[in-house]
């Protein structure tokens, strides 16, 4: 066992007792009994032969010896968890949020992992935290998100945290500070005997733990409708779990984690004790077969559900209307543009054919397009019926350089 410095024991005098609950109730512990100025509480390991773990947390910070009691407990996790009771501390002390681990499976010793593993594991878990906030802040399903998010998603990605790695593997530790949960509560409020937690939760769950909630379920409908696919060798059911969260976007996300090599990994999510979840989460595992699956999903939902707010680039290769003044159908040969990581706009397709219906005015800029062989950039929903790609509600119609 590593001695607490100085420093890590006056730090352990300055938590509260609200701190030390929150880390017990969220990591599985359970009050068993009061113990004269203090609480008991005991965690049954499965598979470990022996009696539980048992800590005593002191119910006021007034005691006397309250750093001391306070240091044994961090002690005794840094056993049950082996991990440096420093980090135990730390870890202790951050305000409530939801965590999500993500267990890689790299080659080499554990606790590393080679640079080109990595760098796509983090900017896929960064595409994952985007597609759920996208999720939970449109108002109906996206089978396809549109390339321009929310400030409100990006504010969100911007407050994910990555935390130290953990023992297991590789295991990047990101969490979620709850927002409306800044401070922990009151010591007269502290439910110690378990019995209080639902009653002092919020009635109302932040937008946090929205996106947390929206993110397990669209991870855990990805992992479904890649072993359905596997069994019928099909992709009709990706489809089918578009209502609860899954997206073209959150496939590619979850494939880009596996990197180069397709290399299965797991997720497991830890929630804030302070707003009960009420439901068992198991975490969840992808194959490299599963990953797979998931690339040819991805495609088939872009290629038949369409997307909103899409941006194609392309030439008019028809026009027709029934009055030489008024709204008309036009078609453009062109691709479908998505905008990429780094800013700019790249193809995300083959050329197509897109049909679309035009007011008066955009009509006359087509016919100028194709008049004099200029490039125009649409924006707009993009449907596709059967073979067919329509986009409608257009928004913007541009018409670019002339052609040589």
């Amino acid at each position: 066992m590593t001695a607490m410095s100085d420093t890590e024991f006056r730090r352990a005098g300055e938590l509260t007792p609200a701190h030390v609950l929150r880390y017990l109730r969220g990591r599985g512990w359970n009050y068993t009994r009061d113990y004269g100025p203090g609480r008991l509480w005991t965690l049954s390991v499965q598979g470990e032969p022996g009696p539980a773990f048992e800590v005593l947390v002191p119910s006021r910070q007034d005691l006397r010896d309250y750093a001391e009691r306070v240091a044994d407990v961090l002690e005794t996790l840094s056993v049950v968890e082996a991990r440096l009771p420093a980090d135990v501390l730390r870890e202790m002390s951050l305000p409530p949020a939801d965590w999500q681990y993500l267990r890689l499976t790299p080659p080499g010793p554990s606790g590393t992992a080679p640079l080109v593993d990595l760098v796509p594991a983090l900017a896929g878990l960064r595409d994952l935290m985007t597609a759920a906030a996208a999720a939970t802040v449109s108002p109906e399903p996206q089978p396809v998100q549109p390339s321009q998010k929310p400030q409100r998603v990006k504010d969100y990605v911007s407050s994910v945290r990555v935390d130290q790695t953990k023992v297991g593997s590789y295991v990047l530790a990101a969490h979620t500070p709850l927002s409306s949960l800044s401070s922990p509560p009151a010591q007269d409020q502290l439910p110690f005997d378990g019995g209080g937690a639902e009653s002092a939760s919020p009635t109302r769950e932040p937008f946090e733990r929205l996106v947390s909630r929206r993110l397990y379920a669209g991870v855990v409908c990805a992992r479904q409708a890649a072993v359905r696919s596997l069994e019928r060798d099909s992709l009709d059911d990706f489809d089918r779990y578009t209502s609860a969260g899954l997206s073209a976007n959150l496939c590619e996300s979850l494939v880009k984690i596996g990197g180069e090599e397709s290399r299965g990994f797991s997720m497991s999510f830890a929630w804030s004790p302070e707003i009960p979840v009420g439901q068992s989460t198991p975490g969840v595992s992808l194959t490299m077969p599963m990953l797979e699956v998931l690339v040819e999903g991805a495609k088939d939902l872009r290629a038949r559900l369409g997307r909103r707010d899409a941006l194609v680039m392309g030439t008019v290769v028809r026009l027709r209307r029934e009055r030489p003044y008024g709204p008309g159908d036009v078609t453009i040969l062109g691709v479908l543009m998505d905008e990429s990581e780094y800013g700019y706009f790249e193809y995300a397709g083959r050329p197509r054919r897109f049909r679309m219906e035009l007011d008066p005015v955009a009509y006359d800029k087509a016919a100028l397009a194709h008049r004099e062989r200029r490039e125009v950039v649409v924006h707009g929903d993009l449907e596709v019926r059967g073979s067919s790609a329509h986009l409608t509600r257009v928004t913007e119609f541009v018409v670019g350089h002339m052609e040589d």
